[in-house]
């Protein structure tokens, strides 16, 4: 079975740390964690009380409690949800993963039920799981690799803004 720590080394490398970029819908983001749409996340207390301090944000990893707080939050709202511990490739987990880290859990479930060919409702159950795991890993992968770029594309067109993080996300669902 995948394994959360591996694939959660991975979502940390894409990432980044502190980020507060104004074209991003998301606004100011940790570790990827965006305060716009996670505001109640117990980590931002932190954060807020460490800006005041000399070394932000650098200070911010030498917080174990807050490293604590960015991995309990991926676990619970991204790598459960999406049934991580149940997937055999660690890889496809991976994928699935980083992709609802990026795109949402809905979005990522739904694509990654499409390639298996199960009902796509954006929920991963056992059935999902179940075809996921006895899906060949490298179809699945360039299928739902395919299917992320074409995500991407149709993001881009609604809102323009975002064509600057296109080459980006393109290179993060290349596993580049």
């Amino acid at each position: 079975m995948a394994d959360f720590k591996q694939a959660l080394a991975l979502i940390l490398a894409n990432e980044g740390g502190y980020v507060f970029d104004k074209d991003d819908p998301g606004g100011e983001t940790y570790k990827g964690i965006a305060r716009n749409m996670n505001s109640k996340w117990r980590g931002w207390v932190s954060i807020d009380m460490m800006k005041k301090q000399a070394g932000f944000p650098k200070n911010l990893e030498q917080n174990l409690d807050l490293q604590e707080d960015v991995e309990n939050f991926y676990e619970r709202n991204y790598w459960d949800r999406v049934q991580g511990d149940n997937i055999e490739s660690q890889n496809i987990a991976n994928s699935i993963f980083d992709f609802a880290v990026n795109a949402g859990v809905g979005t990522s479930s739904m694509l990654a039920q499409m390639v298996v060919d199960a009902k796509p409702d954006g929920v991963i159950g056992g059935e999902s799981v179940k075809l996921i795991n006895a899906f060949s890993e490298e179809l699945f992968l360039a299928s739902f690799t395919i299917a992320k770029i074409s995500r991407y594309l149709t993001i881009v067109e609604k809102r323009p803004t975002s064509r600057k993080y296109l080459y980006g996300w393109v290179r993060r669902a290349l596993g580049k």
